[in-house]
């Protein structure tokens, strides 16, 4: 996925502003919450993507969505509205969370399979591969797509091993076209 510089300015302002006032794991954890809360509520990105509606009545009812997290958050949620880009506010929040992972060591790890995984099977597929620092830190998500057909893809950071039954059919076709 890519991300825009906007929500990379954005968490990176809010990095610094959290590190130099000591409130990053508080932000960190709100921000936890923000990304969760817009993943489950399609109502609520469809209100602050919805043009017609002005920045003032958005503030007042992301003030009510958010009173539960620290002032920081509910500042930086106000100027993301204020200055219309409501739009990257799900992003900015991901961006915040992936710094400051990065900034502890935790690793990003995804899984992708055809079919759910037992607890066993993906710490078999985790141990196969020297991608995964299975002793240190990491975050893994699991996701399950039927179109791979079977096998997994494994992606940790920026590299990542497609073991999936549907690349292997596109190389065989591709070799049967070549030859």
């Amino acid at each position: 996925m890519l991300t825009s510089k906007v929500a990379k300015r954005y968490a990176q302002g809010l990095l610094d502003f959290t590190n130099e006032s000591g409130q990053t794991a508080t932000v960190f954890s709100d921000m936890k919450d923000v990304v969760k809360l817009m993943n489950e509520s399609a109502d609520l990105n469809k209100f602050f993507l919805t043009p017609y509606i002005d920045s003032k009545k958005k503030v007042e009812v992301a003030k009510e969505i958010f009173k539960g997290l620290s002032q920081s958050t509910q500042n930086l949620i106000t100027l993301v509205i204020k200055q219309g880009r409501e739009s990257h506010l799900k992003n900015i929040a991901q961006q915040f969370i992936n710094k400051v992972e990065d900034i502890n060591g935790v690793q990003r790890v995804t899984l992708t399979a055809a079919t759910e995984l037992s607890q066993s099977n993906i710490e078999q597929i985790l141990r196969s591969t020297n991608l995964v620092n299975t002793s240190a830190n990491f975050d893994l998500n699991v996701i399950v797509k039927p179109e791979i057909l079977g096998g997994y893809i494994l992606r940790v950071g920026d590299q990542q091993v497609d073991a999936s039954v549907k690349s292997k059919l596109n190389k065989i076709k591709k070799d049967f076209q070549l030859n």
